[in-house]
């Protein structure tokens, strides 16, 4: 992973990478987002915005009240997970701690919402409650779709993307290595740049 300084706070987040959509722990690994000039963006630096994340895939409600604590427990997961899909991608060992992490956050509550009874409406599920029930849900939640993603066949096609200082993570889908047009541009552009300069 590279090192990055300075925080930026006010910048649009690109769009989604390839396999975001489908596998939610990509979602999340991609959240700390690295920038030209040693920036970096962080789509979960306070409660607020995790809470925004979550609630944007279905893993809280908004009015879920998320604290500094639950915020720094998904960022914590964030890091195990890119360190397995680092791993994965380059071909080495996983870090034990990473699986462990992984493993726990899947095993410490049912990943499932639970049924619940209202004698007036009837039977209907629902996630845990209170505040921190519901964070060990999404955590639950992310950690069983990355083992999901790094044990099915679309572990395959798990790649960094190919624009530096990008630092998100794709699912490759034919050559494209970039998890945006943004990416592919800036690759292509320093591609030409650099055979421009070899030819002087």
């Amino acid at each position: 992973m590279r090192n990055v300084e300075e925080p930026v706070t006010e910048q649009p987040a690109p769009p989604p990478a390839q396999g975001e959509e489908e596998h939610p722990s990509l979602a999340l690994a991609n959240t700390a987002i690295a920038l030209p000039g040693g920036r970096t963006l962080d789509l979960l630096g306070t409660p607020a915005q995790a809470n925004h994340w979550l609630t944007q895939r279905g893993l809280a409600p908004v009015d879920a009240g998320m604290r500094d604590m639950c915020a720094a427990q998904l960022r914590s997961l964030r890091e195990q997970i890119r360190s397995l899909f680092a791993a994965r991608t380059d071909g080495v060992p996983a870090l034990p701690a990473a699986v462990a992490a992984v493993n726990d956050a899947m095993t410490r509550v049912p990943t499932a919402p639970l049924l619940r009874w209202d004698d007036t409406t009837g039977p209907y599920r629902t996630a845990p409650h209170p505040t921190t029930a519901i964070v060990d849900l999404a955590l639950a939640t992310l950690a069983a779709d990355a083992a999901d993603l790094l044990t099915s066949p679309a572990a395959e096609r798990l790649t960094a993307c190919g624009s530096p200082p990008c630092s998100r993570y794709l699912l490759r889908h034919g050559r494209r290595h970039w998890c945006s047009t943004r990416c592919g541009d800036r690759a292509r552009a320093a591609r030409a740049y650099a055979r421009r300069s070899e030819s002087r």
